[in-house]
């Protein structure tokens, strides 16, 4: 994995593989991702929530890019010290708050709005079609923010009343909702 772009572009980073709990995104579907969100928003007035963190892929993308204020949940012990690791080698520990907690939890519990909120969760997680109702119903997306839905060709959100876009890179497809449509 690598981060695109921004003052860490082109650094790689290698999350240990033995038993690791993640899919990370692919570089090319992250970089087709960030091209329009660098189209859309100014990273430098973002705040950004990911969730399933995992690496901390895009959270370390978008701190590349200029971004101040991110927040990472991610339940697995492994991830929370594989991007506190990662954070302090890259010396953005200011930039990046790491929460470890269940992501509905989080969801239920947060009292925070964000601009941009991406969401990678595991693609058989039985629950994962209920995240975009968790997130507009529990206020967590400022009025102009995107809600960003990484799934698999499996999951459809086109009806969905928040839903805008989407685009398919495969076997990943980022579906876009917004508070108004």
């Amino acid at each position: 994995m690598r981060i695109i772009s921004g003052k860490f572009g082109g650094r790689r980073f290698k999350p240990p593989a033995k038993n690791w709990p993640t899919r990370p995104t692919t570089d090319v579907s992250k970089e087709a991702l960030f091209n329009i969100i660098n189209n859309n928003f100014d990273f430098e007035e973002l705040k950004v929530l990911d969730l399933f963190c995992g690496t901390g892929n895009h959270s370390y993308e978008f701190i590349s890019r200029g971004v101040t204020d991110v927040t990472c949940v991610d339940k697995f012990y492994g991830c929370i010290q594989f991007v506190k690791k990662t954070a302090k080698e890259l010396d953005i520990e200011d930039c990046i708050k790491i929460v470890k907690t269940d992501v509905f939890k989080f969801i239920e519990q947060t009292n925070k709005t964000y601009d941009y909120i991406f969401a990678g969760p595991p693609y058989g997680l039985k629950t994962m079609d209920l995240i975009p109702d968790l997130i507009i119903k529990n206020n967590l997306l400022n009025e102009d923010g995107w809600f960003v839905m990484e799934h698999n060709p499996n999951h459809n959100y086109e009806k969905h009343p928040n839903f805008n876009f989407s685009r398919n890179y495969g076997q990943t497809i980022f579906s876009i909702f917004t508070l108004e449509n």
